[in-house]
């Protein structure tokens, strides 16, 4: 052992230990504890209740979410029966009813369905009548959260005479 290392150790005094102790904090009185730990329950009471309102909020979006959902199904309902009537017409031979309606249950109410066709009458350039083109036009209504809906679609039905 090196003589310099015993000499340094020797310089420490019990008094420089000693200012080197961590001390323990002391409290002034007995309010001044009691206030600390009710500043405690504050901030948990507020942690929950911060919680609780972001709970809810994310309730709300999730029953928004939903709902949003479910009108869309249902509207897709309505456009798939508007496409399916429309091939319908286009794939049969003679020429589109006049006037038809239908009552078509879709699982979420009632859907009514109106079918109306007339000719076309185009004129092409020239002054000449093109015959044999009805215009047909869909008309689908349904009840919504107790508003009435609808959607309608028209497309043009060649037949030759």
């Amino acid at each position: 052992m090196r003589q310099d290392d015993s000499e340094g150790t020797a310089l420490l005094t019990d008094s420089s230990v000693a200012t080197l102790k961590r001390r323990k904090p002391s409290y002034r009185n007995s309010s001044t504890l009691h206030r600390f730990n009710g500043f405690a329950l504050y901030e948990v009471v507020l942690g929950v209740m911060i919680f609780a309102v972001g709970v809810l909020a994310l309730g709300r979006a999730v029953e928004n979410c939903l709902n949003a959902s479910i009108l869309n199904t249902e509207e897709e309902r309505v456009r798939q029966i508007l496409s399916n009537r429309m091939a319908e017409i286009q794939a049969a031979p003679g020429f589109p009813d006049t006037a038809k309606e239908f009552k078509i249950n879709t699982g979420y109410g009632m859907v009514k369905l109106i079918q109306k066709s007339a000719p076309a009458d185009l004129i092409e350039p020239g002054n000449i009548q093109l015959s044999g083109i009805y215009l047909a036009t869909l008309s689908a209504q349904w009840t919504q959260g107790g508003v009435t809906q609808s959607k309608q679609i028209s497309f043009y039905v060649y037949r030759a005479r």
